[in-house]
């Protein structure tokens, strides 16, 4: 792990994939690599500890090794449930840690300063919280988050029923850490088919992306 804060890695892979008729979409290739496997190079150098957050059956991701956190607020609650889950965990099994690094599972091209990044625009802004924006627009689970926020987290999901995560980000302060679309979006996502062709596009035209 580099000079960062001690950090817990969680990659959010707990999306449905319906708009690319189901599945896994960490689990899909790009360059020869599964996404999952893409992101987890990018993020584990500066983490002290790694986990993914996915529901259903965990065997899926076996071959990673790795802890699988499902949601503990039900019916799909959204990244946000992803988020607190994986704050719990990290409280429970590694209470020194006080951050958390939220990685989407749908990026195959993430940078590979993502977190430290993060950290630094956190501490000039002085805030608990990080996102990564690129061009004119934010990537709120590309971020970085206190864990000690976890209570607060809870109370928004379960009693208010919040579910869009700026309204949450907002409250606490939420600096941004940016970064160029060109030449690749390192914030692209693989939501459709027709982006994962796209995705393999890339790859070839920018091989170290």
């Amino acid at each position: 792990m580099t000079g960062n804060p001690a950090t817990l890695g969680l990659v959010l892979a707990g999306g449905q994939a319906t708009r690319m008729g189901g599945g896994d979409k960490t689990l899909l290739k790009v360059g020869g690599e599964t996404i999952l496997s893409r992101t987890l190079s990018r993020i584990s150098p500066h983490c002290k500890a790694i986990a993914l957050n996915a529901n259903g059956d965990p065997a899926r991701f076996a071959a990673f090794g790795l802890p699988v956190v499902a949601d503990s607020v039900a019916d799909f609650a959204g990244p946000l449930a992803g988020i607190l889950a994986g704050m719990d965990w990290a409280h429970a099994n590694h209470p020194e840690i006080e951050w958390l690094a939220s990685a989407p599972g749908d990026c195959p091209f993430l940078p590979r300063d993502l977190i430290p990044r993060l950290h630094k625009a956190a501490r000039s802004a002085k805030t608990p919280l990080a996102c990564a924006k690129s061009g004119e627009w934010r990537h709120p689970v590309a971020a970085l988050w206190r864990v000690e926020l976890r209570e607060d987290l809870r109370k928004a999901l379960t009693v208010e029923g919040l579910r869009k995560i700026e309204i949450w980000t907002e409250r606490h302060g939420v600096a941004l850490a940016e970064w160029p679309e060109q030449p690749v979006d390192h914030f692209f996502n693989t939501n459709k088919k027709e982006d994962l062709i796209k995705a393999e596009q890339i790859a070839v035209q920018f091989p170290g992306a």
